[in-house]
């Protein structure tokens, strides 16, 4: 670029413009600064009244609470059609069944296990899980089944645009599946390997859930057992398969649930690929399905196992004992359910090591009088299970086996102490942190899928997240104690796995659970 070329002369132009301009400002906030340093020359003008010659905002609004209130459509032939919207790209859709291990009492048990390793292989448009797979990643997509006590679960997460084909798939894989003798012989082969498995792993929780499960309601409905027995793995064939199928896999027992997903784009889906067709078992009828009602019964299963060995290496976990205690609770479709689980909450405990930090429960009951005060208890932790019927409530202990009868005395004193009145701060504190897990969770797209599919499979509708933070600040200290009394009534169920040498009897734990403070009978003997 030369001197006094054309392009030089605009260029020494617009840096003068620039130069100006900045003079201009620079002498104006002078001047300002001048105006008003000398005090009382601000002017007097209200910070929530606009300022004139400014443009008036424009501030988002939302449309109201019932566009994300989830919206429900029953179909024709009875099934329901859930969704709840939800901002983003991609989109969680599944069908849940109200089938399970509980309604497996005509049939072999283990045809739900058997199930749930079958989902998603060949179909009747499909030709191997690996084309199915193979679709899905075309669309960004994953999918599962996961089989409970009371309901079956498939579920695909993917991009939204391709719901048509999602939906299409789901209604395939569970209306339409193949079940080759390849498959099943190979779902024989997972299902020992998880058998196997489950009696090896270090974690005894699913062994000690499955037994207190069995003690408490023995023999029928969620006593029944989850995982399938060994000896019935070689009896389950496809012809058993086809009948349970025709007897619970009907569409009134169905929702089709989605979030992420416009509600008409969901109902149109499911009259396409859901109404009108005919599965691959045959047409089945309600009267069909078992009906059974849970009934608690209480006892005690024990199971004597050498634990010395289930962890060796460098840091092998030490050789202990676990126990399991839980007494009846409620079902989740009574107004006591919500109080019933602020008390887990307020309960809480965990493993004798954690890392500390909000939100880890370390100052619930079982943490603060259990775990704090007897250095040789590894665990004591509160669980709650819920079903439409009946529920369950109980605490998991783990000791040395020498110590177990002491472990034993101190879980049933604290089931005792439940039943005093609480303190309004570690109440508060329980509330709270029930709260704030329920949001945290339903935060997670599949989690609001999971909570919109089994609510409308029980009771045809969704109560929303506000709803329970508000039913769950309700709970007051006389609530508590009230659910405790009724709970405290009931018949303990007992579990033990490990050395059970030093193991109370049934009707002494049975006995202390009645008492005032807990307290296990006394024994003397002669010689130790």
């Amino acid at each position: 670029m030369t001197p006094g070329s054309a392009q030089c002369q605009f260029k020494m132009a617009t840096h003068m413009a620039r130069f100006r301009t900045w003079n201009r400002a620079k002498s104006f906030g002078i001047a300002a600064y001048r105006r008003y340093s000398s005090g009382g020359g601000y002017p007097n003008v209200s910070l929530s009244t606009p300022l004139p010659g400014i443009p008036k905002p424009v501030f988002a609004t939302v449309d109201g609470r019932e566009k994300y209130e989830t919206k429900v459509t029953t179909l024709e032939n009875g099934l329901r059609v859930a969704s709840q919207n939800k901002f983003g790209q991609f989109c969680t859709v599944g069908v849940l069944v109200n089938s399970g291990s509980r309604h497996e009492a005509k049939f072999p048990s283990g045809i739900s296990h058997f199930l749930e390793k079958l989902a998603f292989s060949s179909t009747a448009q499909y030709g191997s899980k690996d084309e199915i797979l193979l679709t899905l990643e075309k669309h960004g997509g994953i999918c599962d089944c996961q089989t409970s006590r009371d309901t079956t679960m498939y579920a695909v997460s993917a991009e939204a645009k391709g719901l048509d084909t999602v939906v299409g798939l789901l209604a395939d894989a569970i209306l339409q599946p193949r079940l080759t003798d390849e498959e099943i012989e190979m779902t024989r082969m997972a299902v020992r390997f998880e058998l196997e498995d489950l009696n090896m792993r270090p974690d005894p929780e699913p062994l000690l859930t499955e037994m207190i499960h069995a003690a408490a309601y023995r023999g029928n409905t969620v006593g029944l057992p989850r995982f399938c027995p060994m000896d019935n793995v070689e009896r389950i064939d496809r012809t058993l398969l086809h009948a349970y199928l025709r007897s619970y896999y009907t569409p009134e027992r169905m929702v089709l649930a989605g979030v992420g997903v416009e509600h008409e784009q969901l109902v149109f889906c499911a009259r396409k690929y859901l109404l009108g067709v005919r599965p691959v078992w045959g047409v089945g009828t309600p009267s069909s399905a078992d009906q059974s009602v849970a009934i608690y019964t209480g006892g005690i299963i024990k199971t004597e196992k050498d634990m010395s060995d289930v962890s060796l290496g460098p840091t092998p976990i030490p050789e202990l004992t676990h126990i399991m205690i839980g007494l009846e609770s409620c079902s989740f479709l009574e107004d006591d359910f919500i109080p019933f689980a602020v008390l887990n909450m307020l309960m809480g405990g965990g493993g004798s090591f954690s890392a500390g930090g909000p939100g880890k429960g370390m100052f619930t009951r079982l943490y603060l009088n259990v775990l704090n005060r007897h250095h040789w208890m590894y665990n004591a932790t509160s669980y709650h299970h819920s079903y439409e019927d009946s529920g369950l409530l109980c605490i998991h202990a783990s000791a040395d086996p020498r110590q177990v009868r002491e472990m034993v005395e101190i879980i049933t004193r604290e089931f005792i102490q439940m039943g005093g009145t609480p303190g309004e701060m570690e109440l508060e504190r329980a509330k709270t942190q029930l709260k704030s897990m329920l949001m945290m969770n339903l935060e997670s797209r599949p989690v609001i899928f999971e909570d919109v599919g089994r609510q409308v499979l029980a009771t045809g509708k969704r109560k929303l997240p506000h709803e329970l933070c508000d039913l769950i600040s309700c709970v007051t200290a006389s609530d508590i104690k009230r659910v405790t009394a009724k709970m405290l009534r009931s018949k303990p169920a007992v579990a033990a796995l490990g050395d059970l040498t030093e193991l109370p009897s049934y009707e002494h734990i049975q006995a202390a659970l009645s008492s005032k403070d807990g307290r296990l009978p006394r024994m003397y003997r002669l010689f130790r």
